[in-house]
């Protein structure tokens, strides 16, 4: 269940992802994956470091919190600004929040320069995001409505226009939950009352959110 004060959408990741790129024969290699807070980004960074506790460098960011963020970025190592702020600035580019990004380097031998380098950690940050996927997340109201039997042959159509219906349970009585969009919950509920004449009642149970993949041309699918 999320705060009643989250914001109403917000982008994030698709889920843990893994994308690799090789310039100057320096292996650069993304990890992507969600964080709702720091702790859970902090765990993150400190699994991928693990795994490759042998790689030159384990850089990070990431950007947590709907109501307050928080953002850190980590250079690990290489000159300050090169690696850890192109790889936070990718995931402000796109939008994305509550994410984390760590990007592996093993050096090939070849020194890249700081230009090198910001595009570098910037290419293997979008890469990764980009196989990860991009997300909307969208808040919505859970109404909980119970009626009878007559009643709920009359709501039902009406219901799967109005929102995610989830699947009823069938008792002495007829329970569902709904997912509504915030600005359309009073409309919903003087709907439910004139079609059974007041006796089925949508009450707050607390809220989700949904998702939409968010296609390649940035719009919500």
């Amino acid at each position: 269940m999320n705060h009643p004060d989250s914001p109403q959408c917000y982008r994030t990741v698709g889920g843990d992802a893994v994308a690799e790129l090789t310039v100057e024969k320096s292996r650069f290699i993304a990890a992507v994956g969600r964080a709702t807070d720091e702790a859970a980004a902090a765990a993150f960074i400190a699994d991928v470091r693990k795994r490759h506790w042998h790689a030159t460098h384990n850089c990070s960011a990431f950007r947590v919190g709907l109501t307050v963020e928080t953002q850190r970025s980590s250079d690990d190592g290489e000159p300050a600004g090169t690696a850890g702020k192109p790889i936070l600035e990718s995931l402000h580019r796109l939008g994305i929040r509550n994410a984390v990004v760590v990007v592996t380097r093993y050096f090939g031998g070849i020194k890249l320069g700081a230009g090198g380098l910001i595009r570098a950690y910037g290419a293997a940050a979008q890469a990764g995001i980009r196989a990860a996927g991009i997300v909307e997340r969208a808040r919505r109201l859970v109404l909980e409505i119970r009626c009878d039997y007559a009643d709920w042959h009359r709501l039902e159509r009406e219901l799967r226009r109005s929102g995610r219906l989830q699947t009823p349970v069938f008792a002495a009585e007829v329970t569902t939950r709904l997912l509504v969009a915030p600005p359309d919950v009073d409309a919903l509920r003087r709907q439910v009352a004139d079609l059974t004449n007041g006796k089925a009642v949508a009450r707050d149970v607390g809220y989700e959110f949904i998702e939409y993949p968010v296609t390649p041309n940035g719009s919500a699918g």
